[in-house]
């Protein structure tokens, strides 16, 4: 079981619950550590809770038979994800790597189905949730055909400030160009050059292992 205060800390949506509702949820929520480079799930396993980042960075992946991998999310402390595969109860179609020493929430899914089934506050926020998540998948599939490395870094940026995923957080992120190298599927060096063309155009602000975004709408509609 989670503390109330942790709860709402790592949980923008539990603040919306009622009594009933948020003791429910933090019933049903423990908290797991994996070190750098860990392994959260692969491709096939079952992992039946619905997963919150707490502290730390995860990197979303899939790998294509011909062994090509695409990134397909980072997500940073706030990010909740895999309510899809929670309600259909089915085996994970992607990799959770953690990119650095990372906590995750665990809701197990009998609390998450209750949830989904008595609380309208729950309800409205994956409704935004799941908006939000079909427009990035979408933006990435147009990504990867359109645009170049600046481009691509520049939106897998723009995803780790989502105000609708991450309400809660300031315009800088402790995180360095070799994380953000593997969220976008490049090399820290071609990372540190695009975040340096990034920074010349007045998008973001390079800090010693921090990026402060300037121009979030700018940053968002970037395209080199």
């Amino acid at each position: 079981m989670i503390a109330p205060d942790e709860l709402r800390r790592i949980a923008s949506w539990s603040r919306e619950l009622t009594e009933a509702e948020f003791e429910e949820a933090r019933r049903g929520i423990s908290l797991k550590s994996y070190g750098k480079g860990s392994y959260i799930c692969h491709v096939g396993d079952r992992l039946d809770s619905w997963t919150g980042v707490a502290d730390g960075l995860v990197k979303m992946s899939t790998t294509s038979k011909t062994g090509k991998a695409a990134t397909l999310a980072g997500m940073r402390a706030g990010a909740w994800f895999g309510e899809g595969t929670v309600i259909k109860g089915e085996l994970r179609r992607y990799e959770l790597v953690a990119l650095r020493e990372t906590r995750l929430a665990l809701m197990r899914r009998s609390s998450f189905l209750w949830l989904f089934e008595h609380s309208a506050a729950f309800n409205r926020f994956l409704v935004h949730q799941f908006n939000e998540r079909l427009a990035q998948f979408i933006a990435l599939a147009e990504t990867e055909r359109t645009l170049d490395s600046t481009g691509r870094l520049a939106r897998n940026l723009a995803w780790l400030f989502n105000p609708t995923l991450y309400p809660d957080q300031d315009r800088t992120l402790a995180i360095s160009q070799e994380e953000l190298g593997l969220l976008a599927g490049m090399s820290r060096q071609i990372a540190n050059q695009g975040l340096s063309k990034l920074a010349e155009l007045g998008l973001v602000e390079l800090g010693h292992g921090s990026v402060t975004i300037l121009d979030l709408d700018r940053l968002v509609r970037y395209e080199g």
